[in-house]
C-alpha cells in the first residue's frame, strides 16, 4: 500500500518511495529510496523544501497512520463490489472501468531498473516459492490454510511489481513440472498484478487481484495428488473429480479475514467462459466480470506455458495465438490488451535473431511489438557465449527469427537470468 503523506506526518520507520511534492525550485531528487531511520533525514527534507512524498507502507517498519487506513479500508468495501463489468459486446474495455479511477493520479511511480530491481525480486521469488511449496504440502495433509503467509507473498509480489513490470515477469518464464501446482499459483499472481498495473487499475484493486489469483486454484491441495499430477489425458470421471477444486478453493477461502467478494468472484469464476461452456455454473456473457475474465485469460496463458506431468511447455506466442483464436471463450478485447501488456515475445523469453545470434528479451516496444529490447549473448552458428550486448531490435535491421526453448541450446535459464542480470 502506497500513500502520499505531508512531510509533517513523516516518521521514522517509513519507507520513502518518492518525492510527491516540493516547492517551486528546491529541485530536490532522492536518489536512493530507502528507509527513513532518524530524525535528522526528516529534517533536512524540511530544509529541502520537500512538502508531500510517496510512502511504501509494504516495506515500511510501521503501521499505516490510522486515518489513512480507515480511508483504504472504506474504499476497498465499498468498490470492491461495484468492480466494473465488461459485455462481449463492448467496443473498448476503458468504457467498462469507471472514469473516476481512469483519470485518478497513480500513488506510485515504476523507478527501479529491470536489473536494480532483478536481485530482490529473484531473492523473493525463491524465498516465496518454498514458502508455498510447505503452505501447498500442508494444506494437502489436511491441515489448515495460512492466509498471512499468502497475504504476505501477494503484497511482495505487488510491490516488487509496482516497482519495476519486468523483473517478476521474467521468473515466471522459469519452468519446473515437479513444483507446477505451487508455481501456477506465484506465476498468475505475478502476471494478474502486471496486467492489472498495465490497464492502469488503482493499487486497492491490484492488491486484491493478486491475492485473488494466489488463493484460485489452492483447492488443488485438497484432490488426490496421483491424480493433479497424473501424466496423459484426464477420463471424464477424473475431469470431473478435478473440476471440485473450483468448490474446494472457494470453501477454503470464504469466510477468511480480508478476502473481499473481488477475490471470490475470481476464484469461483476463472473457469467460465464467454460463451457458456465453462464450469462449475456454465454462466457466460455479461455475468462474468472484468476480473473473472482477466483471471481466465491468466490461468490459461500459464498453464499453456509452463511444463506439467502430462505435457511439456509451449512458447507463449501459441498460448496468445490461442487465446486470440478462441474469442467465443476469452474476452477479445482484454486479451488483446493482454498481449499488448506482455509483448509479442514476452520479457525473459529467449529469441533466435537474424544475425545467428540468442538474445534474451527484457523489455517490450508498445510501438513496435515485434522488435524488442534484447540482451545478445550467444552465437548459434559457433555454439558459445558471446560478450553479451543490449539491443533495441525497432532501431536495427536485426530481427526475431523465432523464440526457442533453453534446452535446444543446453541452457539453463534460471542460471541464465542470474548471470546476465544480477548487478
Amino acid at each position: 500500500m502506497q500513500i502520499v503523506l505531508p512531510i509533517e506526518e513523516l516518521q521514522p520507520g517509513m519507507f520513502v518511495d518518492s518525492v510527491h511534492k516540493q516547492k517551486s525550485g528546491s529541485g530536490v531528487k532522492i536518489k536512493s529510496r530507502g528507509m527513513v531511520r532518524d530524525k535528522r533525514i526528516i529534517d533536512k527534507l524540511v530544509e529541502k523544501g520537500v512538502l508531500e512524498l510517496n510512502i511504501d507502507f509494504t516495506q515500511s517498519e510501521v503501521g499505516v497512520p490510522e486515518k489513512y487506513q480507515a480511508e483504504q479500508q472504506a474504499n476497498g468495501a465499498n468498490k470492491a463490489d461495484k468492480y466494473p463489468q465488461t459485455s462481449e459486446n463492448d467496443g473498448a474495455l476503458s468504457k467498462s472501468l469507471p472514469k473516476t479511477k481512469r483519470t485518478q493520479k497513480r500513488t506510485f511511480s515504476e523507478e527501479n531498473t529491470l536489473q536494480q530491481e532483478f536481485s530482490a525480486a529473484m531473492q523473493t521469488f525463491e524465498k516465496n516459492n518454498r514458502l508455498i511449496q510447505s503452505l501447498y504440502g500442508d494444506v494437502t495433509s489436511g491441515l489448515k490454510m495460512d492466509m498471512s503467509l499468502l497475504n504476505e507473498v501477494s503484497r511482495d509480489i505487488v510491490a516488487s511489481v509496482l516497482r519495476n513490470s519486468n523483473a517478476m515477469a521474467i521468473l515466471t518464464r522459469i519452468k519446473d513440472k515437479d513444483a507446477y501446482n505451487w508455481r501456477h499459483m506465484t506465476n498468475c499472481a505475478i502476471l494478474i498484478t502486471v496486467f492489472a498495473k498495465h490497464l492502469g487499475l488503482p493499487q486497492y484493486i491490484i492488491e486484491q487481484m493478486a491475492l485473488g489469483a494466489m488463493l484460485h486454484d489452492i483447492g488443488h491441495a485438497k484432490l488426490p495428488q496421483g491424480l493433479i499430477n497424473k501424466p496423459g489425458k484426464f477420463t471424464e470421471l477424473e475431469y470431473r473429480a478435478v473440476k471440485k477444486h473450483v468448490a474446494q478453493s472457494l470453501g477454503m477461502s470464504k469466510g477468511e479475514d480480508g478476502i473481499t467478494p473481488l477475490m471470490l468472484d475470481m476464484i469461483i469464476n476463472h473457469h467460465e467462459r464467454l460463451d457458456g461452456t465453462g464450469y462449475p455454473r456454465r454462466i457466460k456473457g455479461d455475468a462474468l466480470s472484468t476480473a473473472a475474465r482477466m483471471m481466465a485469460i491468466v490461468d490459461v496463458y500459464d498453464a499453456i506455458t509452463a511444463d506439467q506431468h502430462h505435457k511439456e511447455a509451449d512458447e507463449p506466442i501459441n498460448a496468445m495465438r490461442f487465446l486470440l483464436a478462441s474469442k467465443k471463450q476469452f474476452d477479445p478485447i482484454l486479451v488483446q490488451r493482454f498481449i499488448k501488456c506482455m509483448g509479442v515475445h514476452p520479457v525473459g523469453t529467449i529469441v533466435k535473431l537474424t544475425n545467428e545470434r540468442l538474445g534474451l528479451v527484457l523489455e517490450g516496444n508498445k510501438h513496435a511489438p515485434t522488435s524488442p529490447i534484447v540482451r545478445v549473448f550467444y552465437n548459434t552458428k559457433h555454439l558459445h557465449h558471446v560478450t553479451a550486448k543490449d539491443l533495441d531490435l525497432s532501431d536495427s535491421d536485426i530481427k526475431v527469427v523465432a523464440s526457442v526453448r533453453p534446452l535446444d541450446y543446453q541452457l539453463n535459464l534460471s542460471r541464465l537470468l542470474k548471470d546476465q542480470l544480477l548487478i
